[in-house]
């Protein structure tokens, strides 16, 4: 997401994270304490652009995104899209750090929920029109509006005053906590203090969109590059369904003198072997998944791998609302009677931390990390299979008997295929019990995960902002990112807890405290925690991906 991410786009190491401190802007935070966490590896050093070569890129994607509207879509396919074409309140700079951006600064009342963003004079859509603060004022709203189908409006109607009832047709604008005092002023209140408002912010739920463009041209504004108004450092100038995008540089962007890149393609490559032969063969400049057969040689010859921390974690989806796997017992046999290390080592090829939760690794409080010495959940890194075997005899499924065909489905992608492939063997081996194999395209895949329509499913998670309530609302009831349909009512006042708690310190031990709720509940197979990794050329500077996974190219150059 949030976002969703590919098993086929991890590379997975155990990883610190970057800090976000909320007064990046120069507010005022009063008594919210951001936690703080490891920091990133320096960025490189800036290289003049070669003067005599283009500044031009092809950049090759995995997977074709299910939309690249940022108030409707959470699929972090759209990512590179989204994070290059449109550009939201605050950004990330190259040490995963929040800075201004739209907004040059903010302030933050005494008490914690009112926060005044001050805009950049000056600001233009890429068709040259004025930016303001009645543009936020509208995108909001949009996300907020039933019939635009936004994924991610809980991510702003669980924190802003009068969002909810707004969505629900109960409450009106006036009502709503978002408001454009002037052209350059956007005032936004909370339900309580949030000390990780300004992380949310970052996400592109919050980014504007052109109200002319999308009233003229309704949910097909994002189907043609003439339509495809956006306020970035690139716009939009093709769209070629399928086969992929080309952006070019935004003379109107605030900040287009320091843009030195002029044509950014993205390329659609689905199988990994094919795009790692155009990359060698010099076709494109880089690739965003890397074959796992292949990790090892490219990083003995130098070729460009770029590895960076991730907060995010590798699991199965179990649909906890269906029969049998509404049972903690037949969840609990799923989840021993995987072997994960032997998926690690030898279906995905790769150096990795065996996952026993859902909740990565990463953040820290006061320099340790929140998960230091976090029990393993009854789990272990190889196969449990005699209390794999006596949980599901205890579920009522002696030996597998009775027991139905299980469904494992996934997405279109060679790694998850293997993994996949494993798992269903595993699952046979351990508890003798049959699984049928499906597989579909993303966005048809990730409609049936919506729906329901499924029984145990490829799925992962890399924090949409930087702190562990991006995973929290994961198994939250009701949560539109909650597509285990899981639901516990002490798990739920956790996280209400945590959405308001103030103290980092405070807020940690009660995250840990839902955690153990969910994992000792089994509500998902975790299998390992991720890092990102891709190739690049070395000819290509200033590239850069945060531990969210947002990859810029607005520092690109083409040095020689």
């Amino acid at each position: 997401m949030k976002k969703l991410v590919s098993l086929a786009l991890a590379i997975v190491m155990c990883l610190s994270l970057v800090a976000c401190g909320g007064n990046s802007g120069g507010g005022n935070i009063s008594n919210l304490a951001p936690a703080t966490t490891a920091p990133a590896p320096a960025a490189e050093a800036p290289e003049a652009p070669a003067a005599d070569v283009p500044q031009e890129m092809t950049f090759v994607l995995s997977d074709e995104p299910d939309g690249i509207d940022p108030t409707v879509t959470n699929n972090s396919f759209a990512m590179y899209v989204l994070v290059n074409c449109f550009e939201g309140l605050v950004s990330y700079d190259e040490s995963g750090s929040i800075v201004p951006a739209l907004a040059e600064s903010w302030d933050i009342s005494e008490d914690g929920t009112v926060y005044t963003f001050h805009l950049r004079e000056g600001l233009k859509w890429s068709d040259g029109s004025p930016l303001t603060a009645k543009d936020f004022v509208y995108s909001i709203q949009r996300v907020l509006t039933p019939a635009t189908t936004a994924q991610y409006y809980s991510m702003i109607s669980d924190y802003i005053k009068g969002a909810k009832e707004f969505y629900e047709g109960t409450g009106t604008a006036e009502e709503l906590g978002v408001k454009a005092l002037d052209d350059r002023t956007l005032e936004i209140t909370l339900l309580q203090p949030t000390s990780f408002f300004i992380d949310l912010v970052s996400m592109w739920c919050y980014f504007p969109v052109q109200e002319a463009t999308i009233t003229a041209n309704g949910d097909r504004w994002t189907a043609d590059a003439a339509s495809y108004i956006c306020n970035g450092p690139f716009k939009m100038e093709e769209i070629n369904l399928g086969e992929g995008y080309v952006l070019v540089k935004n003379e109107n962007y605030w900040d287009a003198d320091n843009v030195t890149l002029e044509k950014l393609t993205f390329r659609f490559i689905l199988d990994s072997a094919t795009a790692l032969t155009a990359y060698e063969s010099g076709d494109v400049d880089g690739i965003r998944s890397i074959p796992s057969a292949d990790y090892a040689r490219l990083v003995a010859a130098n070729a460009g791998v770029k590895v960076v921390p991730n907060y995010g974690t590798v699991y199965y989806n179990i649909n906890c609302a269906k029969e049998p796997y509404n049972n903690p017992l037949v969840r609990k046999a799923l989840n021993l009677a995987i072997d994960r290390k032997t998926i690690i080592e030898n279906v995905v090829q790769i150096d990795a931390t065996p996952a026993f939760s859902y909740l990565a690794p990463g953040y820290g409080v006061n320099g340790k990390d929140i998960t230091d010495g976090r029990g393993d959940f009854g789990l272990s890194e190889t196969a449990n299979v005699e209390a794999a075997q006596a949980a599901l005899a205890e579920a009522g499924y002696p030996n597998g008997e009775g027991f139905p065909t299980l469904q494992l489905s996934y997405y279109s992608n060679d790694t998850v295929k293997k993994v996949v492939e494993a798992m269903a063997e595993m699952f046979k081996a351990n508890l003798n019990i049959n699984v049928e194999i499906s597989s579909n395209d993303w966005a048809i895949f990730y409609e049936s995960v919506q729906a329901g329509d499924y029984e145990v499913a490829a799925m992962g998670w890399s924090a949409d902002y930087l702190n562990p309530m991006s995973f929290l609302p994961l198994f939250k009831t009701g949560d539109s990112t909650n597509t285990a349909f899981y639901s516990d009512p002490a798990y739920d006042e956790l996280v209400n807890q945590v959405m308001t708690e103030t103290d980092a310190a405070a807020a940690a031990e009660l995250t840990l405290k839902a955690d153990e709720i969910v994992s000792n509940d089994y509500a998902c197979i975790p299998l390992y925690y991720k890092s990102n990794n891709y190739l690049m050329k070395d000819y290509i500077t200033g590239v850069y991906m945060v531990s969210s996974s947002n990859m810029y190219f607005k520092n690109a150059k083409v040095v020689k």
